[in-house]
């Protein structure tokens, strides 16, 4: 398998100076909240005045996505993106420079006008943030760098408002003239950085602006709806949004009424939060091990379930009020109970790393790129709507039904779950890729060769592989980054259990002429349709599962194929592909028959898949292409 890692990206131009822009944009942002709420206390208002603040910024700076979300979409779509990135950095310079001047002279309404303006360039750099990674990404890389992006948010954030914080703290009466410089120094260097991104192409250059915000959001809506998959995507992540918001929003009280913590005391609250930051940040920056650089949405059931055990797991080891209060944060570490919480607060944000960057990934990988900055609005403009609902009905739940914190985290984990299940029932791909993922991860340890180079990033192709075992299918699916249609033998397709799986995949079974000759004209068909559709399709050209652990003589049911496609003016490459190491797997005829259900001699064996390079379908043979896989497979079965 490649060496190949995610950290890699951050020593390359393409990458490291958009991560750093969005990390810093995030951090800058949490500055000027956080020194918001210093400057109060340096004022010494009123705690009326302090919860006027602490209930206005938030609405204060999410307005503006549902404002200008349809017309940052647009703006994303038509202009090429680096210079859209440094419009937004200079932006901010501008915003911060009036924050700035709000800090100087104390005045709330300049720095809550700063701060709605705030909201208007997050609004703008927020649909060219996750538009731009599958242009300057490779497939396989999309989950590695989304995790990136997930961690540096998620830091940076944590971090933003530690520093915010501690402004007042250490400047004192110097605060206000640190926070202005702070945050405008910290614009600057946004900017300065953003210079160095190279240049990207706009999605749709001729796109004509509807400056209507109304219709426009829906019609952008719209979009984010017409595949189910991206559908529900999206759905995933505006009710990541909705949980976080939910959780966070009562830290602060819950340090307080059930940690015993001091009052007026953050430090619980803080560490708290950084638990879950750096959970969220860690299970990101895994999700590209875990899925062995594919998108991989099986990920996604397992980060939801992990999210509601752990958050269910936290109601348990504190339903009630703490046994000791007045804590200062040493005392809470040695407190009893207080290791089962920190380990819960850093799973719920591990798997919630898990939930949504495969997510962030499908999304980007089934969007069409001249769509993706307005499905990306879209998908802001519901997050937003999502984490209203949050605080609304968190506020509801406490003061209209009078529950406590952790009865609201108990309604969380099972709503959690519901979601999660109703989510996988509409679209059954997510099961059967957690299903497939969890066979392929938990038997075998794959070692990919060539697939990167060799299988194309896009359009059609046809993948031909040596046929070893029942689980063949799976494995290539877990090792090629893009969806596969695999043709495959009907008796194979309806296994069952499996069946479920390969349907879910939409494989496409096939029959022999003299069994079958309808379903192998359907198989046909429908081979020629997903190719014309730049479909990735998937053929064992032996026809059956090889009896001695040979390769058996390609069949030239794929010349077929190939001369459809040739006809129709549009041949298609073909990926020569050999599975090696499979030969002695339980699911393969090595002793007889499958049925026998050897147990494996070990779990987690070592299974080779090469990719060789592509061969031009027009005149290709079966014996061509037999000869290239037994080259690739050589003497290993």
């Amino acid at each position: 398998m490649s060496s190949h890692s995610q950290f890699a990206l951050l020593k390359q131009r393409r990458f490291l100076p958009y991560f750093a822009v969005q990390a810093l944009g995030a951090f800058n942002d949490n500055v000027y909240r956080q020194a918001i709420i210093g400057l109060l206390g340096y004022m010494t208002v009123s705690a009326d005045d302090k919860s006027l603040y602490a209930m206005l910024a938030p609405a204060i700076f999410i307005l503006p996505y549902f404002l200008f979300s349809s017309i940052a979409g647009q703006f994303a779509e038509k202009l090429e993106k680096s210079r859209l990135i440094r419009i937004t950095t200079a932006m901010e310079i501008a915003i911060m420079s009036l924050a700035a001047v709000g800090f100087l002279t104390q005045n709330m309404t300049v720095l809550l006008v700063a701060l709605f303006c705030t909201g208007v360039q997050s609004t703008l750099f927020g649909p060219v943030k996750y538009s731009i990674l599958p242009s300057v990404l490779k497939p396989e890389e999309l989950t590695g760098g989304n995790g990136l992006v997930e961690m540096g948010t998620s830091i940076a954030i944590l971090v933003g408002m530690i520093s915010g914080g501690m402004i007042f703290v250490l400047a004192g009466t110097q605060g206000p003239v640190v926070a202005a410089i702070a945050i405008i120094l910290l614009a600057i260097a946004g900017n300065l950085l953003s210079r160095l991104i190279p240049k990207v192409d706009a999605g749709a250059p001729d796109l004509k602006i509807n400056w209507n915000p109304i219709p426009e959001s829906i019609a952008i809506w719209r979009l984010t709806r017409k595949q189910p998959a991206v559908r529900n995507a999206v759905l995933g992540v505006s009710w990541f949004w909705f949980f976080g918001t939910m959780l966070t929003s009562q830290l602060p009280a819950y340090a307080e009424l059930h940690l015993g913590a001091l009052p007026q005391d953050t430090t619980i609250y803080i560490f708290g939060l950084a638990l879950f930051s750096i959970g969220t940040g860690v299970g990101s920056l895994l999700c590209e091990k875990l899925s062995a650089r594919t998108v991989e949405i099986g990920l996604v059931p397992m980060g939801a379930l992990g999210m509601s055990a752990f958050l269910l797991d936290l109601y348990f080891a504190r339903s009630g009020l703490p046994p000791l209060r007045g804590l200062t944060f040493d005392s809470f570490l040695s407190a009893p109970g207080s290791t089962r919480i920190v380990i819960d607060l850093v799973g719920i944000g591990l798997f919630a790393g898990f939930f949504v960057v495969p997510l962030f990934a499908l999304i980007q990988s089934r969007t069409p790129r001249e769509e993706m900055s307005r499905v990306i609005a879209g998908m802001n403009i519901q997050n937003a709507l999502f984490i209203v609902a949050a605080a609304g009905i968190g506020i509801f739940l406490q003061r209209v039904l009078g529950w406590t914190i952790p009865q609201l985290f108990l309604a969380l984990a099972i709503a959690n779950a519901v979601v999660a299940i109703y989510i996988f029932t509409i679209v059954p791909e997510f099961l059967m890729r957690f299903l497939s993922w969890v066979l392929v991860r938990g038997l075998y340890k794959l070692r990919l060769h060539g697939i990167e180079k060799n299988v194309p990033d896009e359009g059609a192709a046809l993948l031909v592989c040596n046929h070893v075992s029942y689980m063949d299918a799976l494995i290539l699916s877990a090792s090629v980054p893009r969806p596969v249609r695999f043709v495959m033998y009907y008796k194979i397709f309806n296994i069952p259990v499996m069946s479920w799986i390969f349907r879910t995949a939409k494989a496409i079974p096939i029959a022999g002429a003299r069994e079958n000759p309808e379903l192998m004209q359907r198989a046909f068909d429908e081979i020629d349709a997903a190719l014309a559709d730049g479909q990735l399709v998937g053929i064992f050209p032996e026809g059956a599962l090889t009896r001695d652990g040979e390769i058996a003589p390609f069949k030239s049911g794929m010349e077929k194929a190939l001369e459809r496609a040739a006809e129709s003016g549009r041949p298609v490459p073909v990926v020569p592909m050999a599975l090696k190491g499979m030969w002695t797997s339980m699911w393969s005829h090595r002793d007889g028959r499958m049925a026998r259900m050897r147990v494996p001699r070990r779990f987690r064996a070592h299974v080779e898949v090469v990719a060789g390079e592509t061969i031009d379908g027009k005149g290709a043979t079966a014996e061509q292409l037999e000869a290239r896989v037994r080259e690739l497979r050589g003497g290993d079965a």
